[in-house]
């Protein structure tokens, strides 16, 4: 039988790994796994060695106070893989932790096929990985189709799969009218999935919603939680007695409602992709401790934070950081938005334009599972 074992470091991994497998299972429902997962590969009966709470830091401060944990979690998912002798070893985003364990099994056991999904971010910075990455990456998948010259350079087999939030998903429709006013409007807001973010994130967003009540009595605010962190965000909130505000987690609810929102604010990341696809309006926000600032903007080489932005290389989306990201400038921000609509219209016709040129012509999902099936029978 042969095997593969699934590395992620947090759970958009874990997410974008799960819908990878299901598609391999319809091809080959033979296969066994053993993974570094979360909740998502847990739904498919896929046991994990670690919980994914014990590996998601975030910023260089955070790893280096927790440095012999991470260590050790390294050195002990590393003798797992070795010990399962997988035929593939399947790493998904989180390169700081999982490109670290693809190197030291490589290291020792180069008969294992390693495959990376979600290429590090070379064209921000550290652009030498690549050179070290050939070392011990035998595939690696790309969500960006302007990724491909980095790798084809060095000569690191390579595939464009595309980005899996851009991909039509096929999920069963939920009744929401038991769970959202049909005489508000909704804002969807985005706080992070790691602990570390939405600690800093939510009361600022908290404040945000307060100033927007002062106003008006129109919105209903969403958050979208993972089930990692929901409760937690619960417990955050609960203390403040704000009634139009709710939390959702399950993934069906939280695209369904993403799509009747009128407004998103979300932390810098991927799902700024998924709320472009679904074509509403946003802002970005995030913010970073002084120290992990300072080494950020030392390292990264470009201006914009959000991949819509850094790929037109111009604020389409805007962008609130580090000092503008407080309750006063999102406020403002978002209003003036709200009140312009034709700022509006502008930067979804650039967005849609942005994601149709960036799309996979087919999903994601499919493409990357068919690159493992070729490593299975190579």
């Amino acid at each position: 039988m042969k095997k593969i074992f699934i590395v992620t470091g947090e759970p958009s991994g874990d997410k974008i790994a799960s819908s990878v497998i299901s598609e391999l299972k319809k091809i080959d429902p033979n296969i066994e796994y053993l993974s570094v997962g979360g909740s998502h590969l847990k739904s498919l009966n896929i046991k994990t060695i670690f919980d994914l709470k014990e590996i998601t830091y975030l910023g260089f401060t955070s790893v280096l106070f927790n440095i012999f944990k991470i260590r050790k979690i390294i050195n002990t998912t590393v003798e797992e893989i070795i010990k399962f002798k997988p035929d593939i070893l399947f790493t998904v985003d989180s390169p700081d932790f999982t490109l670290r364990v693809s190197e030291r099994v490589k290291r020792i056991n180069n008969h294992i096929k390693t495959i990376h999904y979600v290429a590090p971010q070379i064209w921000v910075w550290r652009k030498g990985r690549v050179k070290k990455m050939k070392k011990f990456i035998d595939h690696i998948l790309l969500l960006f189709d302007f990724e491909k010259k980095y790798f084809d350079d060095e000569n690191i087999n390579n595939t464009f799969v595309g980005h899996p939030l851009l991909q039509n998903q096929n999920i069963g429709k939920t009744v929401l009218n038991n769970l959202i006013s049909k005489d508000k409007k909704i804002i969807s807001l985005f706080p992070g999935s790691r602990d570390s973010e939405t600690n800093v994130l939510l009361p600022i967003l908290i404040d945000f919603i307060k100033l927007m009540n002062a106003k008006s009595s129109d919105f209903l605010f969403v958050f979208h939680a993972t089930h990692n962190n929901k409760n937690s965000i619960i417990n955050n909130i609960k203390d403040y007695n704000i009634d139009n505000i709710d939390i959702i987690s399950d993934e069906s609810i939280k695209l369904q409602t993403l799509i009747k929102s009128t407004f998103a604010v979300a932390k810098s990341g991927t799902i700024s992709l998924q709320i472009c696809n679904a074509n509403i309006p946003s802002i970005i926000i995030y913010k970073l401790n002084f120290i992990n600032f300072i080494i950020f903007k030392f390292l990264v080489k470009v201006k914009f934070a959000n991949i819509i932005n850094i790929i037109n290389d111009r604020e389409v989306i805007p962008e609130l950081l580090q000092d503008e990201c407080n309750a006063d400038e999102i406020y403002r921000s978002v209003s003036y938005l709200l009140q312009n609509q034709e700022l509006i219209n502008k930067q979804l016709v650039s967005c849609k334009k942005t994601i149709d040129n960036i799309r996979s012509r087919t999903s994601s999902a499919e493409e990357s599972a068919l690159v493992l099936t070729q490593y299975l029978v190579s």
